[in-house]
């Protein structure tokens, strides 16, 4: 049996959920910009970072830990702006301290960025950055 044309311009009927734009755009970006809230001062303060997500969520991490601003910035206000694909993503940043969940992010990250990223085993401290990992959710 064949479909009823549809009206012009009108997109074809999805018939799986898809991805939101900022989970592909994630695992195709190496960088990223963060602008976060300046604890102390209140001020925009932007970095660099990379990202990485298991499909489903996003995550980034300190390499150097939580001794760098802008991890404290987002431990003392967790609200930040994304830029992502040339757009502006507002997030709210949750710190992931569960040890077998920030081993999986680092996981994430060496299969993306290499064996620059060195996942800890369960059983050991977690490595410095895996202490500094933070799920970014989407603002409705």
């Amino acid at each position: 049996m064949t479909q009823p044309p549809r009206a012009r311009n009108t997109p074809p009927r999805e018939t799986s959920p898809r991805r939101a734009w900022y989970i592909d755009a994630a695992a195709l970006e190496r960088e990223v910009r963060l602008t976060t809230t300046g604890r102390k001062s209140g001020k925009p303060r932007r970095v660099t970072i990379w990202i990485t997500t298991d499909g489903e969520r996003l995550f980034i991490r300190s390499g150097a830990g939580l001794r760098r601003d802008w991890p404290q910035n987002l431990m003392s206000r967790s609200s930040a702006t994304l830029r992502l694909a040339g757009r502006d993503l507002e997030v709210t940043a949750r710190h992931v301290e569960d040890p077998a969940e920030a081993r999986a992010t680092s996981v994430l990250a060496r299969e993306k960025y290499g064996s620059y990223v060195k996942p800890s085993k369960p059983g050991e401290p977690l490595t410095t950055g895996e202490t500094a990992v933070f799920e970014l959710i989407p603002a409705q």
